[in-house]
């Protein structure tokens, strides 16, 4: 297991190989294997690649970000104009429904809000919306509305998980409550995490996913 000194040269050395990245601005903290990243960078885009890189790395357990998004006079732009290229990116995604997103911009930051069948379209809408210019933060309020009966979803999100992710399907607890489905346990990566998550959300009437999932390397 890495110690945290380890694991902070690790996530810098990181962060310097993410060439959408500004290393010298983030700065990288580590304590019990929770990384803290900090500073300020001059785009949204580079602080999702931050994020990214840092999960990237191997030993992280848990990542908490206080990066600002201070954008440069080139890439700052009104609320009125980033609203509008919202829009257009948003009705310009074929899996959205027509209407189905709203859209509000306040000092640069863009908070999506409406009804959608699946979680893909909310993934969609987000990404939509998250590199254009003047964004500084995407805040995802969209909801999901339960399409068939949730009886049956525990089964199926456990059978999903054992077709996708044998190593750690016994180790995954799944908890169900109305239309939001708890996942506990322990994974051994950050990419069978992911795995879990995408199995319960692949799962229809799902509208929240808790993950209290630990990562044990």
């Amino acid at each position: 297991m890495k110690t945290d000194a380890e694991l902070q040269q690790d996530v810098i050395a990181e962060l310097k190989w993410e060439p959408s990245i500004n290393a010298a601005q983030i700065g990288v903290e580590v304590k019990d294997g929770i990384v803290t990243l900090a500073g300020h960078v001059s785009t949204y885009v580079e602080k999702r690649g931050a994020e990214r890189a840092a999960q990237r790395v191997s030993g992280v357990k848990a990542l908490t970000v206080e990066m600002d998004v201070k954008l440069a006079g080139s890439n700052k732009r009104t609320d009125a104009d980033i609203a509008i290229s919202a829009k257009s990116a948003l009705q310009g995604r074929s899996s959205l429904p027509k209407d189905s997103v709203k859209v509000m911009v306040e000092d640069g930051w863009v908070t999506l809000s409406g009804n959608v069948d699946w979680e893909y379209q909310r993934q969609a809408a987000a990404g939509a919306v998250r590199y254009l210019t003047g964004v500084t933060g995407v805040s995802d309020q969209i909801a999901i509305r339960p399409k068939v009966s949730l009886t049956a979803v525990k089964s199926e999100i456990e059978a999903a998980l054992k077709r996708r992710a044998a190593s750690d399907a016994q180790t995954i607890s799944v908890e169900v409550s109305g239309a939001d489905v708890t996942l506990t346990g322990e994974v051994h990566s950050w990419a069978e995490r992911d795995l879990a998550r995408h199995s319960a959300w692949g799962t229809p009437g799902v509208r929240n996913v808790v993950d209290n999932m630990t990562v044990s390397y």
